[in-house]
């Protein structure tokens, strides 16, 4: 069993297409682990912003959604198994999740970087005072990490469970 917090959170879809009915999900984009599309004009991926913790080994990742240019987003669609992708140059995009531990973060700037095939782009905010952009450059401690993610259990907490699906065990004929 790992002790201390987690050393990531992950945001299963982008702000926007959390907000759309099963229904309108249905007809008006898709959603896999690694992108998504809403209306054929709205695009984004998946990626990581690390974040060094002074104090301990590796970096906090929050996995997060950022939207692109539908330029960028095929670009980045034609190159996803190649490895040559390293060689991109950033692509420009919008912060697409409220992370509810810091000051509003949609729609902060962002630069996606590819990284080798099989590991999500990186996720850098643009330099500003927003305590993300700050955290992400100057690091935190293991004592803020904690308290993230007992706000986070706490935030997880208080969101309403999806209704369950009935399941009805099938009955042998014999």
């Amino acid at each position: 069993m790992l002790a201390g917090p987690p050393l990531a959170w992950h945001f299963d879809a982008p702000d926007a297409w959390q907000s759309l009915s099963p229904g309108a999900r249905k007809r008006r984009g898709e959603l896999t682990s690694d992108q998504c599309v809403i209306d054929d004009r709205h695009y984004f991926i998946r990626g990581l912003v690390e974040i060094p913790v002074l104090d301990s080994d590796g970096p906090f990742a929050w996995g997060v959604w950022v939207s692109l240019s539908q330029a960028n987003f095929e670009r980045a669609t034609a190159l996803w198994l190649d490895p040559n992708r390293v060689n991109e140059p950033a692509y420009f995009g919008w912060f697409c999740n409220s992370i509810p531990v810091y000051p509003e973060t949609l729609h902060q700037k962002t630069a996606a970087h590819s990284r080798e095939v099989g590991m999500r782009p990186l996720i850098e905010l643009e330099v500003s005072d927003h305590p993300l952009s700050i955290e992400q450059r100057g690091g935190i401690t293991l004592a803020r990490l904690q308290a993230i993610a007992e706000q986070m259990h706490h935030h997880n907490a208080s969101v309403p469970a999806p209704p369950k699906k009935r399941f009805w065990p099938f009955r042998s004929r014999v």
